[in-house]
């Protein structure tokens, strides 16, 4: 077996933005305070929308179920705080989009505990039985994918999990969520990775960290209980290390197929913070209630990393944390592939994993982008070695079929690497968005010609 080898286990390309994790990296998880109204859409995952069980009026107690799984690819919603169901109504969403979902008005004197629901005991629970507490507790990937983590752990017949990969890169600027868990809550990551070894019937886990993160990689390499087939490896700093393929490719040297999954070379990755959720609710049977974000920028007087239940939103966070009153730019996620926001009235959902705030005088970006220069410095900086610079020009012509039969945009994860280093300003990684919601527009539609 190959020894691993810090500097040569990486993968090809990527860039190495500003990390600017200082103001934050240093700082403990706080918890923040309730708001006097949660609001919760009910798609806030990857999937068919959650379908709501309460009624208005209703009081509900922290915990409890407010929504059930619409299907397999689904999750249910608990209760981010104890209240009352004021309405039912359709809410927004960062995507600019109304979405069914309930308001629930807090008791402002409760003590906010956790109901109990059914534990599950990783050393005699089945597969089948840690895979449906997963879903039961409401869990989707953490890291901002927001995919139901039942769904991603599922096998799927005719393969095998060999490795169990936990991320813990966070490769993103200014994000220091993952860094700031993997420091206060090694209990969880490992009881997690218990229930994923077993769900999964891999033989071992690895974590994976960057190298600006040592202090948590020393931490953890501590605290691994002697029963337990985990190993820490420590990477370079590049971004999008934390991107699932390149993670697969950094740490074990296997390339996942285009348009595959780790699975298709024996690999399940998963968010360390979602590890750490399975940990800290299945011994309980809680459901999620509430996750750690990030909050910082320019634009922010209190930074740090919270605790912040599901649900609040994003104008009281603002108002809690001291927003500057000269914001220009809010981001849910991080600077390269987090959405930017365009209503304060949206709330916090399962995947956000941080809030940057930018003021007038730290945007000064150009708006005005100029030709491409065929410089080759977007194709310098794909991780997955495609050709951003054809790819935009055939956007410009909207040619999005030949783009995904001839250059394969699909592949396209969108980490944004290539508008970043490009110096035309041409925003590449927004075409490619745009193009790709388009192709997938166009199959959806033939598949239902077919099934017609």
């Amino acid at each position: 077996m190959a020894l691993f080898n810090f500097h040569k286990n990486t993968f090809k390309h990527g860039i190495h933005p500003p990390e600017s994790k200082d103001e934050t990296r240093g700082l403990p998880i706080r918890q923040f305070p309730f708001s006097p109204v949660i609001i919760l859409p009910m798609a806030q995952h990857i999937g068919v929308p959650s379908e709501i069980v309460v009624r208005e009026g209703q009081e509900v107690v922290r915990g409890e179920l407010l929504a059930k799984s619409g299907g397999y690819m689904s999750v249910p919603m608990h209760a981010p705080v104890s209240g009352i169901i004021r309405k039912i109504s359709n809410v927004p969403t960062i995507s600019g989009k109304m979405s069914p979902g309930i308001y629930i008005e807090t008791f402002p004197s409760s003590t906010q505990e956790v109901c109990e629901g059914k534990p599950i005991d990783p050393d005699t629970a089945t597969a089948e039985e840690i895979l449906q507490g997963i879903q039961d507790a409401g869990i989707v990937g953490l890291g901002g994918a927001a995919f139901p983590t039942h769904v991603k752990l599922k096998v799927p017949e005719g393969k095998k999990c060999e490795t169990l990969i936990i991320n813990g890169i966070e490769c993103e600027p200014y994000l220091t969520t993952d860094h700031r868990v993997m420091l206060e809550q090694e209990s969880d990551i490992f009881t997690g990775i218990k229930y994923l070894l077993k769900a999964t019937g891999a033989a071992k886990a690895i974590i994976g960290i960057e190298a600006n993160k040592q202090d948590a990689a020393d931490h953890l390499k501590k605290h691994i209980p002697a029963d337990l087939p985990v190993s820490i490896q420590v990477l370079p700093v590049k971004y999008p290390q934390g991107a699932e393929k390149m993670l697969v490719t950094a740490l074990l040297q296997k390339e996942v197929p285009s348009q595959g999954f780790p699975i298709e070379v024996g690999v399940v990755v998963v968010n360390v913070a979602t590890t750490a959720e399975i940990g800290r609710l299945l011994p309980h049977g809680r459901g999620i209630q509430e996750r750690v974000i990030t909050i910082t920028g320019p634009g922010i007087k209190k930074k740090g990393n919270y605790r912040i239940p599901v649900g609040t939103p994003l104008r009281y966070v603002l108002e809690q944390v001291g927003a500057d009153q000269d914001i220009k730019e809010v981001y849910m996620g991080g600077p390269m592939m987090g959405v930017a926001v365009s209503n304060l009235d949206i709330s916090i959902v399962k995947g956000t994993s941080g809030i940057l705030v930018f003021t007038g005088k730290d945007v000064s970006r150009t708006s005005k982008t100029y030709p491409c220069i065929k410089c080759g410095a977007c194709l310098d900086a794909c991780p997955i070695l495609l050709n951003p610079s054809q790819l935009g020009i055939l956007a410009k012509f909207e040619a999005y079929d030949e783009m995904a039969r001839d250059f394969n945009l699909m592949d396209c994860f969108e980490c944004g690497s290539c508008t970043y280093v490009c110096p035309s300003h041409i925003p590449l990684v927004q075409y490619f968005r745009v193009a790709k919601r388009v192709v997938r527009k166009r199959q959806a539609e033939k598949k239902a010609e077919v099934n017609v």
